[in-house]
């Protein structure tokens, strides 16, 4: 195509189409032969493998997703078996590349699904081959034929003439009858990777003139989801707007692609826990015309990329280039797994909750300020990022004299002097119960059954609605500062507590937590009781069997940080035993107390009949 440069010379464009005889690329480049078929290797193999020897069957059936050569192979096949000079390395001789056989019968079950079709079909089955060995019937998107027709069609197939193979196509391999099924040699074909798909396109790009940088290509061939068909499709449709110049830019500008220097960007901000600046480039995104869920979506699968980078053996399981895969290698060292892999649980709960919420937008950016949360150094974060409580905040520690100086010792309490006067006692911090002995140590940690092991000084552990979580020991700070406060923390640490306020936080717990059935029934089931009435703090849980305790046991931390963070006191200790002998107690589910109630009052049980109540 001429091209007037705007200097009186005229030029020749490297991108080609006249309008007379352009031809798009998804037929001028569909496979002809079983080498051109691209990313399906080990079945083509196996075709060419079962001609070359004679093995043939009299029915295949060829599944899979749309564009990834069931068709062309099914084409290439037929011509292939009846070519009596096939070239060394067993494909079709040149008459039949021609496309001038008359051994080939193609039917389109999609526009021809009844049963007079079905019919027609079989008359013409009956007609053997005018030249040749076989005569070739390929039925496409055979699941489209309807069950009457695929009746009619069931004879035929299990016992056809001698010279007739029938190849049937389908994407929903689950819509064809079971009969059909066990009469075919089922042949899968799989998705195309993006580096095969990419590879092929360059090719392309190479014999059409075109130039187009890899990571272009690349973003078409995640674009055509394993289709090579749709690959050259987009890949026309990018040349177009760029005349010929593809480049990374041109395609995702084409494409409605967003860019991963977005995400680079988010995961700089969430790891310095700002906020507002990830809801500001979420603004940009969403200007830019992109829908919030494929944004949360492409996140989470930025996200796992960059967990599956964190091994550089399992960098194959990245799709793109390897200048991508080490560039998110080195983003994946500035990540935990914990922080990957709690970022990805947000993105999936935003993903299922989308569809119900009625803002959108406020979704995504409450998931986004989670996310951020996962990496703040707050003492009060919950680690997931679902949000702060209202609990008791942190004891203040009161700044020590020196305490700059982490070496210096401890500044005691003033203690009485030898000579002054015995009725006059030390003034004390704060009042506490009178004892002769002094006040235990705080800087040695509890041990108790059940329990993991927590030192004194932690703060009051915060508790979040659905979890509770003991976070981490608390921040270095100095000797004099850390040990006062651990005496203050365990000042109020054993408060008594009564079984009514104990069965209260109890069910708190176990409302928090939904989705874990099995957790809530043995809780509602299997009530702790005090072992030692003059120790209400330790608790003994019965469960029925081995799941349950299996259950309690890999939630207890939780529940005993919940339960002690609650009734502020750390004595709090459950052992859980195993019922051997016990009848265990029965408890109504709710369609079993209905049926109670309707047995005992016939006029509720009339009342639920006339309004047709159901229990959801």
């Amino acid at each position: 195509m001429r091209v007037d440069s705007g200097n009186g010379r005229h030029e020749f464009s490297n991108y080609r189409m006249d309008d007379s005889n352009y031809i798009v690329s998804a037929r001028k480049y569909r496979p002809s032969t079983f080498s051109t078929v691209v990313g399906q290797e080990a079945l083509t193999a196996t075709l060419k493998n079962s001609v070359a020897t004679g093995r043939l069957a009299h029915s295949y059936l060829f599944c899979g997703p749309r564009g990834v050569g069931k068709t062309s192979c099914a084409r290439i096949f037929a011509k292939t078996i009846n070519c009596e000079h096939r070239t060394p390395d067993g494909e079709a001789c040149r008459q039949f590349n021609r496309g001038t056989s008359m051994n080939i019968i193609e039917l389109d079950a999609a526009s021809n699904n009844g049963v007079d079709d079905m019919r027609s079909l079989t008359d013409q089955v009956m007609m053997p081959p005018s030249s040749g060995r076989y005569r070739v019937f390929i039925v496409d998107e055979v699941h489209m034929l309807t069950t009457a027709a695929f009746n009619a069609f069931l004879k035929t197939l299990e016992e056809p003439p001698h010279y007739a193979v029938f190849i049937l196509a389908t994407t929903e391999k689950h819509k064809i009858i079971p009969t059909i099924l066990s009469r075919c040699q089922i042949y899968d074909f799989h998705r195309i990777t993006v580096a095969a798909i990419a590879s092929h396109l360059a090719h392309v790009a190479q014999n059409e003139g075109i130039t187009a940088e890899p990571q272009a290509l690349n973003v078409i061939a995640r674009k055509a989801d394993g289709a090579m068909r749709d690959a050259l499709s987009i890949f026309d449709q990018v040349a177009a707007s760029s005349r010929g110049n593809i480049t990374y830019r041109s395609a995702i500008d084409n494409l409605n692609v967003l860019d991963s220097a977005y995400y680079s960007r988010l995961l700089d901000c969430m790891l310095e826990g700002r906020v507002l600046d990830t809801w500001t480039i979420f603004k940009e995104i969403t200007d830019r015309g992109f829908d919030p869920q494929f944004f949360i979506n492409g996140l989470g699968a930025f996200m796992r990329d960059l967990m599956v980078a964190q091994n550089p053996q399992a960098l194959g399981l990245i799709d793109g280039d390897d200048d991508e895969r080490q560039a998110k290698a080195q983003l994946a060292r500035r990540c935990t797994p914990g922080f990957l892999y709690s970022a990805m649980s947000l993105c999936n709960d935003a993903d299922l909750a989308y569809r119900e919420s009625s803002s959108k937008s406020f979704l995504i950016e409450l998931t986004l300020a989670k996310i951020c949360q996962l990496s703040s150094p707050s003492p009060v974060d919950t680690g997931k990022g679902e949000g702060l409580t209202t609990q008791t905040p942190l004891q203040p520690i009161a700044p020590a004299t020196g305490a700059a100086q982490p070496a210096a010792p401890r500044p005691e309490a003033p203690k009485p002097s030898p000579t002054a006067a015995p009725a006059q006692p030390a003034p004390a911090p704060a009042p506490r119960p009178a004892s002769t002995t002094p006040a235990p140590r705080p800087s040695a940690p509890r041990q108790a059954s059940g329990t993991v092991q927590r030192p004194v000084g932690v703060p009051h552990i915060s508790i979040r609605a659905g979890a509770a979580r003991i976070p981490g020991a608390p921040t270095a700070q100095p000797a004099g500062a850390a040990q006062s406060h651990a005496e203050t923390v365990a000042q109020s640490k054993a408060t008594p507590f009564t079984p009514e306020q104990f069965a209260a936080a109890w069910a708190e717990f176990a409302a928090a937590h939904p989705k874990e059935r099995i957790l809530i029934n043995t809780m509602r089931t299997s009530m702790p009781s005090a072992t030692d009435p003059s120790r209400c703090a330790e608790l003994t849980m019965t469960v029925e069997n081995e799941a349950q305790s299996e259950c309690v046991a890999a939630s207890m931390p939780e529940i005993l940080a919940f339960l002690r963070s609650r009734l502020d006191n750390d004595t709090i200790n459950i052992s859980v035993r195993l019922n051997t002998g016990q009848t265990p107690f029965h408890t109504w589910n709710d369609r079993e107390l209905i049926a109670r109630l309707r047995e005992e009052n016939p006029k509720l049980a009339r009342f639920i009949d006339d309004f047709k109540m159901i229990i959801s």
